[in-house]
């Protein structure tokens, strides 16, 4: 049968362990999480697979862990505009941004909404509309044309030094994501890349780097087929 909230949050709490809280936090997280790997988030998320009402309840109970399993069971089709919005109004980490990015990307308004957040001046919202730009383009979602890509690219050069912190990395991430999954266009995304110049990003104590646009694009165009996540 269907899991209740109260079952999940008992399996994550279960699930849990001081080395992932630790090691989340210095990632970005809050206070509020049980530090679940993300291979027993998996096994969750087979085990629930789609449930949107479960997904709005995990969300509200503002714990990470939960926050992040909300996202792999959300219902991207059944999303409202004003949910989605209030969601990314209360991230602060950026593993829930690169999530929830993937989910707006799939939404019936994705690029509505994408462009919308691109345009914020707070750091996660723009972060996750840059991201969200690339779930989409990855994946061929949302009509995005050529002409959008090419537009997106000018404000990219335009704003990328003067945005916050990782909203600079997702949109290095969104320049990249031109330019392999456009790869008729990779030849203005690498000019736009070479214009921008080193971007620089605070990535805390963690090991986590933003990739050189350049060389990142001209290596995904030799290899087949093209594959390119840009992680962290």
């Amino acid at each position: 049968g269907k899991m209740t909230l109260k079952q999940v949050l008992a399996e994550l709490k279960n699930m849990g362990t001081a080395q992932n809280v630790k090691v989340y936090k210095r990632h970005g997280a809050g206070d509020n999480l049980y530090g679940v790997s993300f291979a027993n988030l998996g096994t969750l998320k087979k085990k629930i697979k789609v449930d949107h009402e479960l997904a709005l309840q995990l969300w509200d109970t503002g714990n990470a862990d939960a926050q992040t399993l909300a996202m792999m069971i959300v219902d991207p089709e059944q999303l409202t505009a004003s949910q989605i919005n209030q969601w990314v109004a209360g991230i602060n980490y950026y593993v829930l941004s690169d999530m929830l990015s993937g989910v707006v990307a799939r939404t019936p308004f994705a690029q509505k909404k994408i462009e919308q957040w691109m345009a914020a001046k707070t750091e996660f919202m723009c972060a996750t509309g840059y991201s969200g730009l690339a779930s989409a383009l990855k994946d061929n979602l949302a009509d995005i044309t050529d002409a959008d890509c090419k537009r997106y690219l000018r404000t990219i050069v335009k704003d990328i030094h003067k945005a916050p912190n990782r909203a600079r990395h997702a949109m290095n991430g969104a320049v990249i994501a031109i330019g392999v999954f456009r790869p008729h266009l990779a030849a203005e995304a690498i000019a736009a890349a070479k214009q921008i110049g080193q971007v620089a990003v605070d990535h805390g104590e963690t090991n986590c780097r933003t990739p050189d646009a350049v060389p990142y694009i001209q290596k995904a165009l030799k290899r087949k087929p093209r594959r390119a996540r840009v992680k962290c």
